[in-house]
C-alpha cells in the first residue's frame, strides 16, 4: 500500500459539522492517532523537562550562590543582591510575547534554539564578573534570553495536545523547574565542598559549569526540537496527516495559520486574561521568593554550613510528586477551578507555621507544606488559561501576555527577603502567606467569569442567534470553556 492509501485510510471526513465544542467531524484512526501523539511524549517532552530544568538551574543558582560567598566576592552591600534579582525581570517580561510570537511564525527550533545557546553562554560568562555592575549586565541579558522558553513551551504544548490532556504535560514543566532546585542544591553541594579551585572561588564555579554544561544541551536541542507539530522530524508521512487532520478537526481551538493584527487585539482586550494574570501574579510571588530564597529561609531557621543547600533538596521532590498528582487528577477530572482553588491551602497553611513560630523544625517542617502547593496552582492556572484562549495566534499572544504580566511579580519576590530581615525573614513569609491566599480566592471569581460567558452564549443560541460577533474565536458561540 503506498503512502497517500495510508493516509486516505487514517484520515477520513464526514460533511463538515459543529459538535458541542465546535469540532469539525473528522475521523482518525485511533491507534495511529495515540502512536502519534507517543511519539511526541517520547522526542519532545523529555527535551522541553530537560530545557525548564537547565533554564531554572541558570537562573536560580544565584541563590545557592548567595550563601558560599557571591555576595562578599562582589563586594555586595546593603540590597545590592536583591536588585541584582529584580533587575532578571525587566528584560525577562519585555521580550515574553515577542519570544513566542516568533516561534509560531519561525518555528520552535530556530527562534528557541537561538535563545537557548545564548542564556547558557550568559550563564557561563557570570562566573568571571568582578563587581555590581558587570553582574546588572548580565542578569538583563539573562532575562532576555530565557523569556520565551515556559511560555514558548507551554503554548507549542497547546498545540499538539487537546484540552483534556495538556495539564499533566505543562505539569512536567513545572516540575523540571522544582526539580532544578533539588538539582541546584545539590550541584551547589558538591561545589561548595570542593572550595577554591585554580584560583577562583567555589560561587564562580558554580557559574562556570552549569553554563558549560548548558551551552552543550541547548547545542543538541537546536537540532532535536520540531519546527511544528505538523513538521515534526521523526514523524512518518502518514503521521504528519495525523497531525493535520487533529489541527482541522479542532480548528476552533486552534485555528488557521495566518496571522491578522485582530488575534493581538482580541488577545490585550480579554479580562479573562487579565483576571488569570493577577492571580497568577500573586501566586508567583512566592513561587519565585521560594526558588531563589529557600537556602536562605532554611539558613535563618539556624541551619548553617552546607546545609541549608542539601536540606532543599527534598522540599523540591515532595514539590515535583504533588504536582504531578494534582494535575493528573485534574485531566482525568476535567476540572481546572476546583483543583485550582485547593492547591494554595497547603501553601498558605505552611506560611503561618514558619510566621507564627521561631521552631526551626517547625519552620523547616512548613517548607515542605509551601512546596506541595506552590507549583501546583500554577501549574493548573497556566493550563486553564491555554484551554480557554483560541485561536493559535491569539494563544500565542495571549499565554506570554498573561506569563509576562504575572511575572512582574519577580520584582517584588526579589525584595521580601532582604538580608536584614534575617534570620526569620516575616515580611517575605508574610507577604507570601497574603499572596496565596488571594490567588485561592481568586479562583472563584474567574470561574465565575467565564461561567457566564458561556451561560451568555447559551441564551444566544436559544434565541436563534449564529454570530455574537467574535468569529473562531474562544468567545464565539461555538466555544465553550473548560472549567
Amino acid at each position: 500500500m503506498d503512502s497517500a492509501s495510508k493516509e486516505e485510510k487514517a484520515v477520513t471526513a464526514t460533511p463538515l459539522s459543529d459538535s458541542e465544542h465546535g469540532e469539525q467531524d473528522i475521523n482518525i484512526d485511533p491507534e495511529l492517532e495515540k502512536r502519534t501523539l507517543q511519539k511526541f511524549d517520547r522526542w519532545v517532552l523529555p527535551q522541553f523537562m530537560l530545557l525548564v530544568l537547565i533554564a531554572y538551574l541558570d537562573r536560580s543558582n544565584i541563590g545557592n550562590a548567595r550563601v558560599f560567598g557571591f555576595e562578599e566576592g562582589l563586594g555586595l552591600t546593603g540590597h545590592q543582591f536583591n536588585d541584582i534579582s529584580t533587575v532578571f525581570y525587566a528584560t525577562y517580561v519585555l521580550f515574553e510575547v515577542p519570544w513566542v510570537m516568533a516561534v509560531k511564525r519561525f518555528g520552535a527550533n530556530t527562534v528557541l534554539g537561538a535563545a537557548l545557546v545564548s542564556w547558557s553562554i550568559i550563564t557561563l560568562c557570570t562566573g568571571f564578573i568582578h563587581n555590581y555592575s558587570q553582574c546588572i549586565v548580565m542578569r538583563l541579558l539573562l532575562g532576555a534570553a530565557e523569556a520565551g522558553l515556559f511560555p514558548a513551551l507551554s503554548f507549542i504544548i497547546s498545540t499538539i495536545w487537546d484540552r483534556k490532556s495538556q495539564a499533566k504535560r505543562v505539569s512536567l514543566l513545572y516540575m523540571s523547574s522544582a526539580l532544578s532546585g533539588a538539582f541546584g542544591g545539590l550541584i551547589a553541594y558538591g561545589i561548595q565542598t570542593m572550595g577554591r579551585q585554580r584560583g577562583l572561588d567555589a560561587w564562580r564555579w558554580l557559574f562556570i559549569i552549569e553554563g558549560a554544561i548548558s551551552i552543550f544541551i541547548c547545542l543538541l536541542a537546536w537540532f532535536s526540537l520540531p519546527k511544528s507539530a505538523e513538521e515534526a522530524w521523526f514523524l512518518t508521512a502518514e503521521e504528519r496527516s495525523v497531525m493535520q487532520a487533529r489541527k482541522t478537526r479542532e480548528a476552533l481551538y486552534k485555528g488557521a495559520d495566518e496571522f491578522s493584527w485582530k488575534f493581538v487585539r482580541q488577545a490585550v482586550t480579554d479580562p479573562f486574561i487579565y483576571a488569570s494574570a493577577a492571580l497568577l501574579f500573586c501566586s508567583s510571588i512566592p513561587l519565585f521568593g521560594f526558588g531563589t530564597f529557600l537556602p536562605t529561609i532554611i539558613q535563618g531557621l539556624g541551619y548553617t554550613g552546607i546545609a541549608p543547600n542539601y536540606l532543599s533538596i527534598p522540599c523540591y521532590v515532595l514539590a515535583a510528586i504533588t504536582l504531578i498528582s494534582w494535575t493528573t487528577l485534574s485531566d482525568r477530572l476535567g476540572k481546572r477551578a476546583l483543583f485550582a482553588f485547593l492547591a494554595p491551602i497547603p501553601c498558605v497553611v505552611g506560611y503561618a507555621i514558619v510566621v507564627g513560630t521561631p521552631s526551626p523544625e517547625a519552620g523547616y517542617a512548613a517548607m515542605f507544606l509551601c512546596a506541595a502547593g506552590i507549583y501546583p496552582y500554577n501549574a493548573i492556572m497556566f493550563t486553564w488559561l491555554l484551554n480557554n484562549l483560541s485561536p493559535d495566534w491569539k494563544r500565542s499572544v495571549g499565554a506570554p501576555l498573561f506569563a509576562s504580566l504575572a511575572n512582574i511579580s519577580g520584582v517584588i519576590s526579589s525584595q521580601i527577603y532582604p538580608s536584614s530581615d534575617s534570620p526569620r525573614y516575616l515580611k517575605g513569609n508574610a507577604i507570601s502567606l497574603a499572596m496565596e491566599a488571594v490567588a485561592c480566592g481568586g479562583v472563584v471569581l474567574v470561574w465565575l467569569l467565564l461561567k457566564r460567558r458561556d451561560q451568555k452564549k447559551e441564551r444566544m443560541l436559544a434565541e436563534g442567534n449564529v454570530d455574537n460577533g467574535y468569529g473562531g474565536e474562544d468567545r464565539g458561540l461555538q466555544f465553550r470553556y473548560a472549567l
